[in-house]
């Protein structure tokens, strides 16, 4: 049960725990619209990270991930086997190997995210009001400050 702050008001701790709550089921709604195949969180974390990011090395992938570089090096032999990341050299030290995502990969994420974007449009069309639909882009203006703060 979520408590009360000085003026009557939702206190900040009582906020945050429904907010990461909602986040949390709002993630999990999200995920599930997208078919993520066999893989497993990490290896959906890294491809995403390098399809972001760009190509770079096992190394340089583990540190973004906070993982050991055998550990990352096992996630990357399973996603290149898959056929969704692929190896080069690298034109700057040649004894390096850069990672990057296939084409078929890029594929995958497109139309996960557009499977994703969908969904959450049809809830929002279908489920809010005009008027609920401008509290929500007031509330995410509000949580937009609060996730650059």
């Amino acid at each position: 049960m979520a408590f009360e702050g000085r003026d009557g008001d939702r206190g900040a701790a009582a906020l945050a725990t429904d907010l990461r709550a909602l986040v949390g089921k709002l993630k999990r709604r999200l995920r599930e619209q997208a078919d993520a195949g066999d893989l497993t969180p990490s290896q959906v974390s890294a491809l995403v990270r390098l399809e972001l990011e760009g190509p770079q090395t096992v190394s340089a992938l583990a540190r973004s991930e906070g993982v050991r570089p055998q550990s990352m090096g096992a996630t990357v032999s399973a996603l290149q086997a898959a056929d969704l990341v692929m190896g080069m050299a690298d034109p700057a030290d040649r004894r390096q190997t850069l990672l990057s995502v296939t084409p078929a990969c890029r594929n995958w994420i497109r139309a996960g995210r557009d499977a994703r974007q969908d969904w959450l449009t049809r809830v929002i069309d279908r489920e809010l009001s005009p008027a609920e639909r401008e509290r929500l882009a007031d509330a995410l203006a509000l949580l937009r400050r609060v996730a650059e703060a």
